[in-house]
């Protein structure tokens, strides 16, 4: 693991084709500004830790709604 110390309006690069800026600083948060292609995808650590949990919930309440399944759809 990197551990790089950046202060406002500075930034890192990933990869050349990321961007990584600080934008803000204000009571202990740290608001980030992430530049990067579309086909990357940017995303919270915690929600792709409860992404499989969230999918695993979604498919259990789409299975007992209540909807009846149509066959050959």
């Amino acid at each position: 693991m990197l551990v790089l110390s950046r202060k406002m309006g500075e930034s890192i690069v990933i990869d050349g084709d990321i961007r990584i800026s600080v934008s803000c600083i204000q009571g202990g948060r740290v608001k980030l500004c992430i530049d990067a292609p579309r086909e990357r995808r940017v995303m919270r650590a915690e929600a792709v830790e409860e992404s499989p949990a969230t999918l695993r919930r979604e498919a259990r309440s789409q299975s007992s709604s209540g909807i009846p399944q149509l066959a050959g759809t």
